[in-house]
């Protein structure tokens, strides 16, 4: 059959979906769907069942997120359908008007997103957002719930998904939430007519272990209820956690299929190994991801040599509301040697982030100390740091965020060479180096960011880093929002420049996984203080501190 998105005249059944008399929760058989004349999903089949789920797994661009939108009438624009079925309780979703959607979406199938601030409304209140959910749709016994008993189900929703005073933060705006929280309340809108269905597309990605752990939990728990569940996610490690079967796709096709056992712990496919063999891990520390060799040895560092980061008792308070005061970072205290890396991980609002931008000088310091290669950095006017800029730089979770988009990368990379005083020849060459150093052509020069993939456009925001020849680099959760692969290309790659380099990495993530894999040193941070720092395996091994240990147990791993 092909349609084109046409409209049905035929109503949807109130009340429910014949669950009862359908073969399977959910069926798609031989699904197509193109754009413009590509074809982006070919020939797709799988099942889910009530109290199931199936984990969609692949990189970006192999369909899995458009194959998903299919199931509640998200396809896109201009998008063209063909397929021998894709049903739900055993009624067809093919051709369903915009009505019959919204019959069906939140009431019998729930989203999750995994881009919470984008996903609510920033002007309402989070209790607002998921009780219009409840407002919008009716009851199980047919009739809607009143203003008052919304409310208390807003607030019982709330606390299922682990948001702390729940009745507190219903009160407030997505932004005045933090990113898991945000998550949380996505979630608890997407069950909150308690779906048949839940689709979850990259519902953790970026959040930290111990929220990352609540999440996985709360639709384990759907689970348990009977709901059907479809997981979209590059996370291997998650999808061991919560899925019973997985669907590996690549370009647009299932190259694997299997139980979450013969998928993960014995793949057939290629691809379905190279995926894993990607994933980084205690077990990977000391080699490349893509190749599995060892890494290359450092440059040599004079012990003589001062720190190239050293920080004492660093502290920072934020005004809140009220008048009311917190303190962000309490006490910090480390040093990070020439040539290696000190992994900084804690939840949100640990205080990770603003000790790194104290450290990059960005933020003042209420007291303590920074010195860069043993002069002092903190405490220095802007001025007074702008003959030694060019020591330290950065890289950050979203480098189109930190491009001008008009500008093209070889703007971007000689704006960053003013600091060094090239112009000229001098300057074009050093481009070409740089982009030679990080593994893309000259031909990228003309590209824009928005042009490049987001891989393409990290190794840019890596060539930019390492444009002045710093001694330290900041880098700010520069791997989270990356497939598997591209990931290891990238930790690869910083790896390698370091060793030939002798750069010193202050590398922050809330990914366990990449922070034992890439670390020398790990400092924990938990309220703004350090709950524990040392060597890298000493931390993993044998963690000390309570809060450590409750990170690492939260840890999904394909081997659990």
């Amino acid at each position: 059959m092909s349609i084109e998105l046409e409209e049905s005249t035929t109503d949807l059944p109130r009340g429910g979906t014949g669950l009862a008399e359908a073969t399977h929760l959910v069926e798609v058989r031989d699904l197509h769907i193109s754009f413009g004349g590509r074809e982006i999903v070919k020939g797709v089949s799988f099942t889910v069942e009530p109290g199931e789920c199936l984990a969609i797994v692949g990189e970006s661009g192999s369909g899995k997120s458009v194959t998903a939108r299919t199931l509640i009438g998200l396809t896109g624009d201009g998008a063209r359908i063909d397929a021998a079925a894709v049903e739900f309780g055993g009624r067809s979703l093919l051709g369903l008007s915009d009505r019959q959607w919204r019959s069906i979406r939140g009431s019998e199938i729930g989203f999750v997103l995994q881009d919470a601030l984008v996903s609510l409304d920033q002007l309402r209140t989070v209790g607002a957002e998921i009780g219009e959910a409840l407002s919008t749709h009716r009851g199980r016994d047919g009739g809607r719930l009143g203003r008052t008993a919304r409310h208390e189900r807003v607030v019982e929703l709330l606390d299922l998904v682990g948001v702390p005073e729940p009745r507190v933060r219903a009160r407030q705006r997505p932004y005045e939430l933090s990113g898991g929280q945000r998550q949380r309340a996505l979630i608890a809108s997407a069950l909150a007519n308690d779906p048949t269905l839940v689709i979850a597309d990259e519902p953790t990605t970026a959040l930290d272990a111990t929220v990352q752990a609540q999440i996985l939990e709360v639709l384990a728990e759907a689970k348990e209820r009977g709901n059907g569940i479809i997981l979209i996610s590059h996370d291997l490690a998650v999808v061991g956690r919560l899925a019973d079967r997985v669907a590996v796709m690549r370009d647009g096709e299932i190259v694997e299929a299997g139980t979450v056992d013969e998928v993960l712990r014995n793949p057939q496919h290629e691809y379905t190994r190279g995926l894993l063999a990607s994933v980084p891990s205690r077990a990977s520390k000391g080699t490349l991801l893509t190749s599995g060799a060892t890494l290359p040895a450092p440059a040599p560092v004079d012990d003589a040599q001062p720190p190239a980061v050293r920080v004492r008792d660093l502290r920072k308070t934020f005004s809140g509301k009220n008048a009311t005061e917190r303190a962000a970072v309490a006490g910090v205290s480390f040093d990070l040697a020439p040539g290696r890396t000190l992994g900084i991980v804690g939840e949100s609002g640990s205080g990770k982030t603003t000790t790194a931008r104290m450290v990059l000088g960005l933020t003042v310091p209420d007291s303590g100390s920074v010195e860069l290669n043993g002069e002092p950095w903190s405490g220095l006017t802007d001025k007074q740091r702008r003959d030694r800029r060019n020591q330290i730089s950065v890289i950050y979770q979203d480098p189109l965020s930190s491009f001008d988009p008009r500008w093209t990368v070889e703007h971007v990379l000689t704006d960053a060479l003013r600091v060094t005083g090239l112009r000229g020849a001098a300057a074009d060459t050093r481009v070409s180096e740089l982009l030679d150093r990080v593994g893309l052509s000259d031909g990228f020069r003309t590209r824009h960011p928005l042009k490049l993939s987001g891989g393409q456009r990290q190794r840019v925001a890596i060539a930019r880093a390492l444009a002045p020849e710093p001694s330290v680099i900041v880098c700010d959760e520069p791997v989270s929002a990356l497939d598997v692969s591209i990931q290891a290309r990238i930790l690869d790659l910083l790896a390698t420049l370091q060793a030939e380099t002798g750069v010193a990495l202050l590398f922050i993530s809330h990914d366990l996984g990449v922070i034992h894999h890439i670390s020398d040193d790990i400092l924990v941070m938990r309220g703004g203080e350090v709950v524990e720092y040392g060597a890298a395996d000493d931390v993993f091994e044998r963690p000390q501190h309570e809060y450590t240990r409750e990170l690492l147990a939260a840890v999904p791993t394909i081997d659990a």
